[in-house]
């Protein structure tokens, strides 16, 4: 067993897609689009087997604004870089972009190398190696 895909929803589907193709190299496959549920959505595939689907809908409904409590359901997103020099590039690229940090380029006690930021929609991306 495995697990196929993680999904996340978006008032912003056009723009979530953008971001993850822009910074994480992401491939948007076909847009799906269901008119009488009001829903749309992309797979995004990342190198190897990685799939994201990005999804939206007519009737979402609002999240929680503070990022520095923890609540049920999806913690972060995490991407793999080859190096401390890649994450801080890419780091670098995020924040002159207008991305906000959360978590400055650190080692953390189990050994990764990592920083985060939030992604156009406010989850969480880890970077790491």
């Amino acid at each position: 067993m495995k697990i196929t895909h993680v999904a996340i929803w978006t008032e912003q589907l056009e723009r979530l897609k953008d971001f993850y193709v822009r910074y994480f190299k992401a491939t948007a496959g076909e847009k799906y689009v269901n008119p009488d549920k009001g829903f749309a959505s992309y797979f995004m595939t990342f190198q190897g087997e990685t799939t994201l689907e990005l999804m939206s809908s007519t009737n979402l409904h609002a999240r929680a604004e503070d990022k520095s409590v923890y609540v049920v359901g999806l913690a972060h997103l995490a991407f793999g870089l080859e190096d401390e020099k890649a994450v801080d590039e890419q780091i670098r690229r995020l924040q002159q972009d207008g991305y906000a940090l959360i978590s400055a380029p650190r080692r953390t006690g189990d050994g990764y190398y990592e920083s985060a930021v939030l992604d156009p929609d406010g989850n969480i991306i880890e970077i790491t190696c």
